[in-house]
């Protein structure tokens, strides 16, 4: 199973909304909260190019927030790129 770390907020809906997906998947991400610290939020963004949370990584793929995540679940695809199947 591939690691995946998302940035998140204390409140962002759509982080929650992640995290009960990736939970039905049998997956607990590593989180890191960029509002508590100005110089995590701009990491995430020179990570990504993003100023929006959810970001989230699986292994080393850059997937996205959680609308690119639910797309991978509802392509069927989410399932291969945890396994390590890309």
């Amino acid at each position: 199973m591939q690691s995946v770390l998302m940035y998140t907020t204390r409140i962002c809906p759509y982080c929650q909304m992640a995290k009960r997906l990736l939970s039905r998947k049998g997956v607990a991400p590593e989180e890191v909260r960029i509002d508590e610290s100005p110089e995590i939020r701009e990491a995430m963004m020179s990570r990504t190019g993003r100023r929006t949370v959810p970001q989230i990584f699986i292994g080393e793929t850059h997937v996205g927030g959680f609308d690119e995540l639910a797309a991978l679940e509802r392509e069927g695809k989410l399932d291969a790129l945890l396994a390590g199947g890309g």
